[in-house]
């Protein structure tokens, strides 16, 4: 078969394999289908496919094959960055700062803490967590935030399928949610300064903020199709500029997507184009992710590994919310049910741990724990949340 007939058969694998798991197995629930396909991409990677079936694998995942699933899926992750920064509304964490501030700061710090700590542990037990341009502040740091992040679209999507999405209680959990996604980037952006090209990295901050006002200025006066099509063209700019300072591409799509406004696109219009991303470019991403998982150090320690900072994250994540509602005085129940939603992590920290691996700051291993912790702690939430949901009751819906 020549290279297109295989990249088709290796389409027709990453649509079908996880659609037919989540409709077979009815995960809905408690799994989304993009948690499935990111499931189907590690089974389909390297690390289970490519060890129970290495010729196959060999034979469908050739380079040529893998390079032009990598090129769907840098876009793939750069259009969905990109809205998640477009929906980032700070207006409503601003309205009650106060609570928002201090309440984000909790669900960062503690699970932030805790993985910090368990990164450390990990970085003594012995050699094979530490990328090849990693320093140990870089991946102390990168851990520690992976284990603090909360993935903002799929948690609404999990609030919607709980029915609170639109209730007083979701809105405040898309406040909190909100400010540590702002805290997550700017973290990132931290840990990726280099200082061997602090001037490229100095250029590029300064032409994004001229740009930014300039882009603002023409996208009020264009058409609502136009603003899509030029959206995209500043994607593709700001994405290059910041891959260029060495910073990352994706960095780059989040200031893009965060410094327009969501009306000038309207938020219908926006839910259909992620929904479309979601369904169908982003299965590509999942399993080029799947593709990247490996098992160095021993599949019992990358496990052991996703399990400890499985604890620091969920742990923590608790912690931190539990004093929280103690400082805000919430009602008995409230705490668990928010930190359980905000311990949702797949995609969001995904992305933030494929940035950490393309620079080389993790290793491969490293990467697979996080991807196992995240995927895990995400399938948790939903049970975890839905019983607590119904002993508290349409009393706690109704708090503002």
């Amino acid at each position: 078969m020549n290279t297109t007939e295989v990249y088709l058969i290796a389409l027709t694998i990453i649509f079908a394999a996880p659609w037919l798991v989540w409709r077979v197995l009815d995960t809905e629930h408690w799994m989304p289908l993009a948690v499935v396909q990111i499931v189907g991409g590690i089974l389909l990677g390297p690390g289970v496919l490519g060890a129970v079936s290495p010729d196959y694998y060999a034979f469908v995942f050739k380079p040529e094959v893998i390079g032009a699933l990598n090129g769907v899926a840098w876009w793939a992750v750069m259009l969905f960055v990109w809205v998640a920064g477009l929906e980032l509304d700070l207006n409503l964490a601003w309205e009650r700062r106060a609570e928002s501030g201090v309440t984000a700061a909790c669900a960062l710090l503690f699970p932030m803490a805790l993985g910090s700590i368990a990164a450390t542990i990990l970085l003594a037990s012995g050699p094979g967590w530490m990328g090849p341009k990693g320093s140990t502040w870089q991946i102390v740091v990168g851990i520690g935030m992976a284990c603090a992040v909360t993935a903002l679209p799929i948690l609404a999507l999990l609030m919607e399928k709980l029915g609170i999405l639109r209730e007083p209680l979701g809105q405040r959990i898309l406040r909190y949610a909100s400010l540590d996604d702002v805290a997550i980037w700017g973290v990132l952006a931290l840990i990726l300064l280099d200082f061997d090209r602090i001037e490229r990295q100095g250029i590029f901050l300064a032409g994004f903020a001229l740009a930014a006002f300039g882009i603002r200025k023409l996208m009020v006066r264009l058409k609502e199709d136009d603003r899509w099509y030029v959206g995209l063209i500043w994607l593709a700019i700001a994405g290059f500029g910041a891959d260029w300072s060495g910073l990352h591409y994706m960095v780059g799509a989040f200031l893009a997507g965060v410094v327009l406004d969501a009306g000038w696109f309207g938020h219908a219009a926006m839910d259909r184009f992620r929904n479309t991303v979601l369904l169908t470019i982003m299965p590509v991403f999942f399993l080029s992710t799947g593709l990247r998982t490996q098992w160095d150090v021993g599949g019992l320690a990358v496990f052991g590994a996703a399990a400890l900072l499985l604890a620091a994250s969920v742990s923590g994540k608790l912690l931190g919310i539990r004093i929280a509602g103690k400082l805000l005085g919430w009602r008995p129940g409230e705490a668990s049910i928010i930190g359980w939603l905000l311990q949702t992590k797949a995609l969001i920290e995904i992305i933030f741990a494929n940035v950490l691996l393309d620079k080389g700051i993790i290793s491969n291993a490293a990467f697979t724990a996080l991807l196992l912790m995240a995927v895990t702690s995400t399938m948790l939430t939903v049970p975890m949340v839905a019983p607590r949901l119904r002993k508290v009751g349409e009393a706690l819906k109704a708090q503002a």
